[in-house]
């Protein structure tokens, strides 16, 4: 099966990129939740993280400083630096 993602991005070219393996569970992993700074995008990440600690994960929380543009490379960085697994929120 075959999965297209469109990136929003405006690139003129097409990068083709591999998906990343997920990992079999998530307990023991470290989450990254991204909260991109829209309305209520707090409150799915609250209740996930409530999930993900149940099931055994560590979480730490990053927020964009705003949604109308792409993370600041510094927090893309600090979050890849210290998470295993990022879940991002859209909310709307």
């Amino acid at each position: 099966m075959s999965t297209v993602i469109l990136d929003p991005t405006g690139e003129r070219r097409l990068a083709e990129m591999s998906r990343c393996a997920r990992p079999a569970t998530l307990a023991g992993l470290t989450v990254g939740l991204l909260d991109i700074s829209k309305a209520r995008g707090d409150v799915f990440l609250d209740r996930l993280e409530q999930h993900l600690v149940e099931i055994g994960a560590s979480v730490k929380r990053f927020r964009k400083p705003t949604f109308t543009k792409p993370a600041p490379v510094d927090l893309r960085h600090e979050i890849a630096s210290q998470c295993q697994v990022v879940i991002e929120a859209l909310a709307d």
